[in-house]
């Protein structure tokens, strides 16, 4: 029957990137009972890191592009916690995101949605989650999102 999950990305047109390794002491994810928790990921695109300040450097959309990148790399790491089957994905529980922003802006759901929404068009109702978005002031690497997520495995 082949792979759902891998299918709908394959018809999106999305590839998940390679999964990144840790930049400092810390492991990329912990697999905790059939919960599996996803260290930050940060907006890296085909040329780099994806930086600046949202709002200032980059647009909203820009932002959700940004984002939607972190959702990937976030799959890439389910994808190998899982040793390569996403089938094993039974849902996203909840997602956690930053977005490298000044005091005064006030879309972050906005930005956020970026990953949000492209969980849910590659996932479906298992795509669906609980999240925070919020600003931050700095974020490693100068990137303009960064996104933890929790996931349920079966």
């Amino acid at each position: 029957m082949g792979n759902p999950i891998e299918a709908r990305l394959t018809e999106l047109g999305l590839t998940l990137p390679d999964a990144p390794a840790p930049a400092a002491n810390y492991v990329p994810y912990v697999l905790s009972g059939n919960m599996l928790f996803v260290s930050g990921q940060i907006s890296m695109g085909p040329d780099g890191f994806i930086t600046g300040k949202v709002g200032d450097d980059l647009s909203v959309e820009q932002g959700a592009d940004a984002a939607k990148a972190c959702a990937l790399s976030l799959l890439a790491q389910v994808r190998t916690a899982c040793d390569g089957d996403l089938t094993r994905l039974k849902r996203v529980v909840k997602l956690t995101g930053f977005v490298n922003s000044h005091g005064d802006f006030a879309d972050q759901p906005k930005v956020i949605n970026g990953a949000s929404d492209v969980l849910v068009d590659i996932l479906g109702d298992a795509g669906r989650h609980s999240r925070s978005a919020v600003s931050a002031a700095a974020l490693p690497f100068n990137v303009a999102v960064e996104i933890e997520g929790i996931f349920e495995l079966a």
